[in-house]
């Protein structure tokens, strides 16, 4: 019996300080390189060094990806119609989870505030990101906001630009 009782406890300690693999934290290598990406971004530094090559990241869809080439010149693209904008570093959420098939993933929640070139309105947007990696490297990333705001704005103004060229057409005639 007393063996029986040994035998037990031995277990027990043995199960105990067996190390389980994390499936859940708000500190890993993964979450820095997200970090790392975001600081990048705000720096208009569009090297995306922590991405894949082969990295396909869907922007507020499904099934349209961008390249890695695509999304630099998307941000390009975009950086125009904006004096000032990147993500706010207060009320930023970050975790990583290893889902029950072994894939990494990183999800972000943040707050991006762009200023409006033409206009200078301030635009507040909630923006949650998730980012999936193997090897180190993001080899997905899915990116989701409400953009109803800035496509209004930028609705108003090519409407102000319209109506000034109409205005300047009338008075060379």
């Amino acid at each position: 019996m007393k063996k029986l009782v040994l035998i037990i406890c031995a277990l027990a300690v043995v199960t105990a300080c067996q190390q389980k693999e994390t499936r859940y934290t708000q500190q890993s290598p993964e979450i820095d390189s997200v970090k790392q990406l975001i600081s990048e971004y705000n720096a208009q530094d569009y090297s995306m060094e922590v991405m894949a090559d082969t990295c396909k990241s869907y922007l507020n869809t499904k099934t349209d990806f961008l390249s890695k080439g695509d999304l630099m010149a998307y941000h390009k693209g975009n950086d125009a119609n904006y004096s000032k904008r990147g993500f706010l570093d207060e009320d930023q959420d970050y975790e990583m989870v290893v889902t029950d098939n072994g894939e990494t993933w990183v999800n972000c929640w943040l707050d991006w505030q762009g200023t409006v070139a033409v206009t200078g309105k301030v635009i507040d947007m909630p923006v949650h990101l998730t980012y999936r990696f193997v090897d180190g490297k993001i080899v997905r990333q899915y990116g989701y906001w409400d953009p109803s705001e800035i496509v209004l704005e930028m609705q108003a103004i090519e409407q102000m630009e319209n109506a000034k060229s109409e205005e300047d057409s009338i008075s060379e005639n």
